[in-house]
């Protein structure tokens, strides 16, 4: 074969180089074909410098008589053997004086063939009846002369000892995890004692052949057989060529032995002579004692005594005396074959071609195949096809068992087949491992390639003043913007530490990246950057009319703040919190003071906050840190003096991660704020420019110490002809113009905003309202579109890509003309159901033609609605498009109602006041009283409270007829207020449930016209109360003509509540409840009679 020719070619200089003697007699390279190659070379470095790979030094071994007895196993040498036998006291002790080397040369002989099959035993050398073919026509040295007490052996240089063609009974290795084959070295270690001793006895006379089997189970590791069944019956009959002794931990001490085994043919077990775990007979040392003991007389060794089953050969009885595996084994020979069968040099020539491919991808099997076609003595591999199966077998890395498949086939296509299968393998695992060669080489050389590309255009950049390298420019950027800033002296020198760090690591290094970030932030707060300020009190004025209607107080008290910055020339120090319900504007109030102002404007929530990092950051050792919410603020303002909205202040939240709440106090406090400290900053910030302003809706939730760095401005509920004004100038236009009826004649007319006010949106603030103005816009954009259908609205048919393209260059014209403004996506939709029946299954679309969606980057124009349509939204239309009122009426009681029903008002937890009556009635019982309507803790005690006072004074109420008498001992009363599933909660009832009781007993009615609020206590005080401009608001929306309220409330009705409001109502303020019963039923006789017994 030519390929094989092209590697014994190509290796002809490595086998000069290992063989030592290249005589005539030398058949084959002097190197291990096979995989266990490496394994025999390092054993062979294991050994002292003085020996050769393939011999080794054993002490205090001398040979016996034994060794030049007459051999069975080679018939040719058995007459010059007899003739030593007279002579054998010499050669022992000159081996005695020198120390018996196993297989080694004398001085001056060359070593056998290592490649070549070795015939004869090794440690016959360096006995007087050795004779080498090769040593005697040594070209590197003379041999030297033979012992004259033993005559050399009449040989030629060609002729050699031959291995034993019968060796019916060997001592049994098993080998792990794969087989051995034919041909092929391979080196074992055997750390049995017993093994090892047996071993070395029989290289000491001569006898250095065993049997090598493979263990059934992978995992086992033993040096004897047990049970014949634990290994594979079919092995190999192999010699040793030399032994390695190795030393323990302990000096002295025998760890094993190394064997480099070459087998010679198959061979099957038989029987099982001797088990490895029978007892020997005496012990080893005993034995070799006796035996050398013999040898010094020139006799055999006594045989042992006479062992139970197989006997055993004369040869091998000296393993008696070991506890070593003995078997009896049979040779197993190649079943005749024809070269020129066409299956065979099928499979030869596929095997080779294989060898070929693997070769190309593996140099290891490339030095091995070549030295196997060195060792071949045809020139044709054809001639070897079980030869070629064995190489193929022993090379591979397959499994065990396919390799014991490959050694137990006796049918040489057979053999051919399983090889084959096993090198096929083997070309898919090396085809895999140059694949992911390939990828990993590849990947690393692009990597490579594009590191030194960039590195060359760095340097070319560089070189031409281009570009400078990266960590310079990014150091140059960090000094160009600390130049632009006045950073104060700690911020600077903290500055100048950082980049100095910055300048010393690695771009790479992950403490770099660290560092940079934290120059990012400290180079992009903007130390000493303010806005200029706008003080003009007519501009705040004009600003804060255009945004807000109403409101003075609030107006006012910013215009004061004004002022004051106006002559100091700043606001600092000042924190404002607006207080109340939602819907009034209270951070739009904050946007009109920033625009006022000529502040930047910046808004966070506080809502739901649990974690005090959002509020002073991050420290830098966490991966992500941030710096806090006033920090982000400054670095996106761009300026240290902007109005910073706090939303939702009263609902801050309480985490495992602290208390954000208090964190703030640092930052609200000015008296702490001019040096707040950030955790991920590291230096002292100043906040006292920055205006302050935050939103709650109750001030009950807020914490005590937070409350007190705020001032608080309340910004109560409208009245309805503020809302009115708002919806006219505001909430209209902006609903109008977002329903795409900007230049539409759709007009809202002012009364139906009214009826809108009053029976759909009474909330304090106009958040309702401004959804159900929307909604009456989306309504009428919905009729009529309806109406006037698709011929005046047409739906836009999809324009093709070019026009598209077309029209996308005119919206914008900066749009290249080449850019694509229409493409195809996956269509994503949301499942069908499942359809319940036939009949209202959805349809079904062909899956090619919806399985895509067009989409385009051109806005879609307005419509234009036609000037012909005329839309007006008026109070009798209005249900049309907002539904039914959900007020149906003002109060519950039209005419007076029966005796024991008063008028009280209420604040609801919307930010709107109500009118809401209290009922009480008289049923026989045992003077209980029941209370319900879901009414909270404290209205209940307010009546307890009144039906107490009432008790006290029924005498003088004309409830009783003397002092001591009692009354409503039988009797239980029962208080409810309507709209039971609204929850009600207050002392202002208090007056209200009073007078309710005293109508009840004395069967006086009261009338509708008159509501009251007020607490009452146990001695009839009355006490002022809150939420007064919402209660009067809904006075006047029931049109009450009559208010008592407390005297303590009358600063506040007089300077809080606008006068058309309290237009047509009359105020009575009283601070005692004799006062609210003589106006409650004046006029009536019972009040004739209180004027003598119930003074004022």
């Amino acid at each position: 074969m030519n390929f094989f020719g092209s590697l014994r070619a190509a290796a002809g200089s490595s086998a000069r180089i290992c063989s030592r003697d290249p005589g005539p007699s030398r058949l084959a390279l002097s190197c291990v074909a096979g995989p266990s190659k490496l394994a025999y070379y390092a054993a062979g470095r294991a050994v002292a410098t003085r020996r050769t790979f393939y011999s080794s030094t054993v002490a205090d071994y001398t040979p016996t008589a034994a060794i030049r007895l007459p051999r069975w196993v080679n018939a040719r040498l058995g007459n010059a053997r007899d003739q030593d036998s007279d002579d054998a006291q010499s050669p022992t002790d000159q081996s005695a004086q020198s120390g018996a080397r196993l297989d080694a040369p004398e001085d001056g002989q060359s070593a056998p063939p290592a490649s070549a099959p070795p015939s004869t035993p090794p440690s016959s050398s360096s006995s007087g009846s050795s004779s080498s073919g090769d040593g005697s026509d040594s070209s590197d040295a003379p041999p030297p002369p033979p012992p004259p007490e033993t005559p050399p052996l009449p040989q030629t240089s060609i002729s050699k000892q031959s291995v034993p063609e019968s060796y019916p009974q060997v001592l049994a290795l098993p080998i792990a995890r794969r087989p051995l084959f034919p041909g092929f070295y391979k080196a074992v270690v055997v750390r049995n004692p017993a093994v090892v001793a047996a071993i070395k006895e029989m290289m000491r006379r001569g006898q250095p052949y065993l049997g090598a089997f493979l263990l059934k189970d992978e995992n086992a590791d033993s040096d004897i057989i047990a049970d014949i069944n634990s290994v594979h019956p079919v092995g190999v009959f192999a010699q040793i060529t030399s032994v390695f002794t190795a030393q323990g931990s302990k000096e002295g001490e025998e760890e094993g032995l190394t064997a480099v085994l070459y087998p010679h043919r198959r061979i099957r077990i038989t029987d099982l002579v001797k088990g490895g775990t029978t007892a020997s007979v005496q012990p080893v040392e005993t034995a070799q004692a006796d035996a050398s003991a013999a040898e010094a007389e020139g006799q055999l060794p006594t045989p042992p005594p006479e062992r139970e089953g197989s006997p055993m050969n004369l040869q091998t009885s000296f393993l008696e005396n070991y506890a070593v595996s003995v078997v009896n084994v049979e040779n197993l020979a190649t079943q005749p074959y024809n070269k020129d069968d066409q299956y065979i040099r099928a499979f030869m020539s596929e095997i080779v071609s294989v060898f070929k491919d693997i070769a190309q991808l593996n140099p290891l099997f490339r030095d091995q195949i070549a030295n196997f076609s060195m060792n071949q003595v045809a020139s044709n591999v054809f001639d070897e096809p079980d030869k070629l199966a064995d190489f193929a077998a022993a090379v591979s890395t397959g499994e065990p068992n396919e390799l014991q498949d490959v050694l137990e086939s006796l049918a040489v296509n057979d053999r051919l087949r399983k090889a084959l299968l096993v090198l096929k393998k083997e070309l898919i695992n090396a085809q895999l491992q140059s694949k992911l060669a390939r990828d990993v080489d590849s990947k690393i050389a692009k990597r490579q390639r594009e590191y030194y590309l960039m590195e060359q255009l760095k340097g070319i950049k560089k070189e031409l003043g281009m570009e400078s390298d990266g960590k310079d420019k990014l150091i140059e950027k960090f000094k160009e913007r600390a130049a632009a800033l006045k950073m104060p002296e700690a911020v600077r020198k903290v500055f100048d530490e950082e980049l100095n760090k910055l300048q010393h690591l690695e771009p790479a290094a992950s403490e770099a990246n660290v560092t940079r970030n934290y120059l990012e932030w400290l180079t992009q707060i903007p130390w000493g950057q303010h806005s200029p300020e706008n003080y003009s009190i007519s501009h705040a004025q004009k600003v804060l009319d255009e945004d807000h209607y109403g409101l003075k107080d609030v107006k006012d008290r910013i215009l004061e703040f004004l002022a004051v910055g106006k002559l100091r020339g700043t606001v600092e120090g000042k924190i404002i919190c607006l207080v109340g319900p939602p819907g009034v504007g209270k951070t739009s109030i904050g946007k009109s003071i920033a625009h006022a102002l000529n502040r930047q404007f910046f808004r966070f929530s506080v809502g739901g906050l649990t974690d005090v990092a959002e509020i002073k950051g991050h420290r830098r050792t966490y991966v992500g840190a941030l710096p806090g919410k006033i920090i982000q603020a400054l670095k996106r303002v761009g300026t240290e003096n902007p109005l910073v909205l706090i939303d939702e202040v009263d609902k801050i939240g309480r985490g495992h991660n602290g208390d954000p709440a208090s964190a703030l106090l640092e930052m609200l406090d000015p008296e702490q704020n001019t040096a707040f400290l950030d955790h991920y900053m590291d230096v002292p910030v100043d906040l006292s420019r920055v205006l302050f302003v935050c939103t709650a809706n109750m001030l009950d939730t807020i914490p005590a110490p937070l409350l007190d760095r705020m001032e608080v401005l309340e910004v109560s509920g409208y009245v309805s002809e503020e809302k009115a004004q708002i919806a006219s100038r505001y909430l209209g236009p902006q609903a109008k113009e977002a329903s795409g009826l900007k230049d539409a004649d759709v007009e809202l007319d002012p009364a139906a905003v009214d009826v809108l006010i009053k029976y759909y949106c009474r909330e304090s603030g106009v958040r309702n309202l401004k959804k159900h103005i929307d909604k009456i816009y989306r309504k009428a954009a919905l009729k009529i579109v309806q109406e006037l259908g698709e011929e005046v609205f047409p739906e836009p048919t999809p324009a093709p890509a070019p026009e598209a393209a077309a029209a996308a260059d005119a919206v914008k014209a900066d749009v290249e003309e080449s850019s694509e403004t229409t493409r195809t996506v996956e269509k994503q939709d949301a499942p069908p159901e499942t359809p319940g029946a036939p009949e209202t299954s959805t349809p079904h679309f062909d899956a090619k033609e919806d399985s895509e969606r067009v989409v385009t980057t051109v806005e879609r124009k307005p419509m234009k609605v036609p000037e012909s349509v005329h839309v007006k939204i008026t109070p009798e239309n209005l249900k049309d498009y907002v539904g039914p009122p959900i007020y149906q009426k003002d109060r519950l009681y039209v005419h007076p109602p029966p005796a024991g029903v008063s008028t009280g008002l209420g604040y609801l937890g919307n930010g709107s006041g109500a009118v809401m009556p209290i009922e009480a009635l008289s049923t026989p019982g045992k003077g209980n009283l029941q209370l319900t309507g879901k009414l909270g803790e404290v209205i209940r005690e307010s009546a307890q409270i009144a039906l107490s006072w009432v008790k006290s004074h029924a005498y003088e109420l004309g409830i009783t007829k003397t002092p001591d008498e009692q009354f409503i001992t039988d009797r239980d009363i029962h208080v409810h207020m309507p709209e039971g599933s609204i929850g009600k909660e207050g002392p202002s009832a208090g007056t209200a449930i009073l007078s309710a009781f005293v109508s009840l007993f004395t069967k006086t009615k009261i009338s509708p016209d008159i509501a009251m609020t007020g607490e009452i206590s146990l001695v009839g005080m009355v006490l002022p109360v809150g939420g007064l401009k919402e209660k009067i608001l809904a006075a006047h929306r029931a049109g009450i003509k009559t208010i008592i309220a407390p005297a303590g409330n009358r600063q506040d009705i007089e300077a809080n509540v606008p006068e058309s409001v309290k237009t047509g109502i009359r105020f009575v303020y009283v601070e005692d409840v004799k006062e609210v019963l003589h106006e409650v039923f004046r006029g009536e006789p019972i009040a004739e009679r209180w004027k003598d017994t119930l003074s004022l």
